[in-house]
């Protein structure tokens, strides 16, 4: 049994096992999606469309180009197999795990009632709104008729009928009944998640040993820290259900070389010889998410600069990773100029050590441009990878 490790080995593990390396499919229909999501177990969700919404791209960016609407509709569908909540951050997932979260929908539960807090203080509204969704259905914020439905403020400024379904979303008391033009509608649990899931009680203890249990898989290897994020979990937690794992033969401790912290291999994970692969990463990406984790695994340092000003702004707004093979050798700012037809790579920087070969990279941009629907890729002069990316663009078709 291994016991030690290369960090190119290492990479080459973690990247298999988040389904880098192998041959893209040659078409991407819903099967190929659903065993995309299975292998990460959850997409992560986020607002920011510049380029193109975070959930689309973990999947584009391991099968190729896909209908948008075709996982639109497999996962925002009302009915559908998968639903969102609260795993790593604002993630789909599969209906199926909505008994492994029960736990922590009771944590937010007990935090939203406590003296001081916002549901503490407003509970006849989050009552109100049960009784609406009771008598009504499922509906986005933007349709219930409320005095106190207006936004407070250019952001984030919820109202107070956003704020109340969002704290009845985290303590399970709504859920998710898909989205339209990513807004999302709000349900009942009842109306939302499958009878045969609403009693089902899974011990704490044995669902954060499942959560840790898939963590293990979908990382191929991690440190504690690295296998308690996946899902948000403790590290007390985390470590317990680790060495029940280990006990059980699933999981094997091992060193990584630079690592200079214990390491867990899945037992049943790939070690390829090599990783063939170009691509661009959400932010959001497992790969990346866990910043730590880039750093000593890929010696990336990544920090996304959409709340910094943009005088202060060092690489980009919203600069993707770029990943060749098993190395992450430089990042890209991308924007989708859906009105003019443009694909417009706003900054494009190497990584210190690396000197990626833009032959490799146009070609992927073409499938981003095709994929997104527009035609011309513009090359703004930002960044020491910018003129050769440009160059390579002008000069092949």
């Amino acid at each position: 049994m291994v016991t030690s490790l290369s960090a190119a080995q290492a990479r080459r593990i973690a990247l298999a096992a988040q389904g880098f390396g192998a041959a893209p499919p040659a078409t991407v229909g819903t099967r190929q999606l659903n065993l995309g999501i299975q292998r990460l177990n959850l997409l992560q969700l986020d607002s920011v469309n510049v380029f193109e919404r975070s959930h689309y791209l973990p999947l584009f960016a391991r099968l190729g180009a896909y209908d948008r609407a075709r996982l639109d509709k497999l996962v925002f569908s009302p009915r559908s197999q998968y639903i969102e909540y609260w795993a790593h951050q604002a993630a789909v997932i599969p209906v199926e795990d909505w008994p492994l979260f029960r736990w922590r929908m009771e944590f937010y539960r007990a935090r939203h009632s406590r003296e001081g807090s916002w549901g503490g203080a407003n509970g006849d509204m989050m009552n109100w709104l049960l009784e609406e969704l009771a008598t009504k259905g499922p509906l986005p914020a933007s349709k219930i008729e409320h005095e106190s439905n207006a936004r407070r403020g250019p952001w984030w400024g919820w109202s107070d009928v956003k704020l109340g379904l969002e704290t009845l979303f985290f303590q399970g008391d709504v859920a998710t009944a898909g989205r339209t033009r990513f807004e999302r509608s709000y349900g009942l649990t009842e109306q939302v998640v499958p009878a045969r899931l609403l009693d089902v009680d899974v011990p704490k203890a044995d669902a954060i040993r499942e959560l840790v249990r898939r963590s293990v898989r979908a990382l191929g290897i991690g440190t504690l820290s690295d296998i308690a994020d996946y899902y948000r979990l403790r590290n007390d937690e985390t470590k317990a259900a680790v060495a029940e794992l280990v006990e059980a033969g699933e999981v094997v401790p091992v060193t990584v070389e630079g690592w200079n912290r214990p390491a867990f291999l899945h037992a049943d994970a790939r070690m390829p010889r090599r990783i063939e692969t170009t691509a661009l990463l959400s932010p959001f990406d497992p790969v990346v998410w866990e910043r730590d984790r880039a750093l000593r695994m890929f010696g990336f340092h990544y920090r996304i600069e959409i709340y910094t000003p943009a005088p202060k702004r060092v690489f980009g707004y919203y600069t993707l990773p770029l990943l060749i093979d098993d190395g992450v050798v430089g990042r890209i700012d991308l924007k989708s100029d859906r009105q003019n037809g443009l694909l417009r790579v706003q900054s494009a920087w190497r990584e210190a050590g690396s000197n990626p070969d833009p032959l490799r990279v146009v070609p992927l941009l073409r499938r981003i441009a095709d994929w997104q629907g527009l035609g011309e890729i513009l090359v703004a002069d930002c960044g020491d990878f910018a003129p050769a990316l440009a160059a390579a663009v002008a000069t092949t078709h």
